[in-house]
């Protein structure tokens, strides 16, 4: 189940979109859904912007359910959410979730080679992204992107 809340203006640029779901495979379909009604009511979101952006919070979201909850016991209590933010710059997006750490060096990421079976989704993200930044903050991973127009 996910909550959606409504966009609103403020300081730090216009709510796109806030998502709060439970850290599971299915919060994938609702996050791509969710995005999807976004764009429809932010049509000045450019459609470029709209598929890196997109692109690369699925990847990050991916991770997320296989990785940051491989160990627990009960899953269902894990939690992780979405933010999207119209911003002067692009679109800044937050994904913030409960898990474990990620114990990683955003830039030691590379691409795998192409018989490797898994590995991309850092790599795209950074590729499809402006910028990608990840720290955990008071027991939450946090990751941070920032899709700027190009053009």
């Amino acid at each position: 189940m996910s909550e959606r809340s409504p966009q609103g203006d403020e300081a730090d640029g216009a709510r796109v979109l806030l998502l709060d779901l439970a850290a599971e495979p299915s919060a994938l379909d609702d996050a791509h859904d969710a995005l999807d009604q976004a764009w429809e009511e932010h049509p000045e979101v450019g459609d470029a912007e709209r598929l890196r952006f997109v692109m690369a919070a699925m990847e990050i979201l991916g991770n997320v359910v296989e990785h940051a909850y491989a160990a627990d016991e009960e899953p269902r209590r894990r939690r992780l959410t979405l933010e999207v933010r119209r911003v002067d710059d692009g679109l800044l997006g937050t994904i913030s979730d409960n898990g474990q750490p990620a114990a990683l060096d955003l830039s030691d990421v590379t691409m795998p080679g192409e018989d490797a079976e898994s590995g991309r989704g850092l790599a795209l993200a950074l590729a499809a992204l402006d910028e990608l930044g990840y720290e955990r903050v008071e027991g939450r991973n946090v990751w941070t992107l920032r899709c700027a127009p190009r053009g």
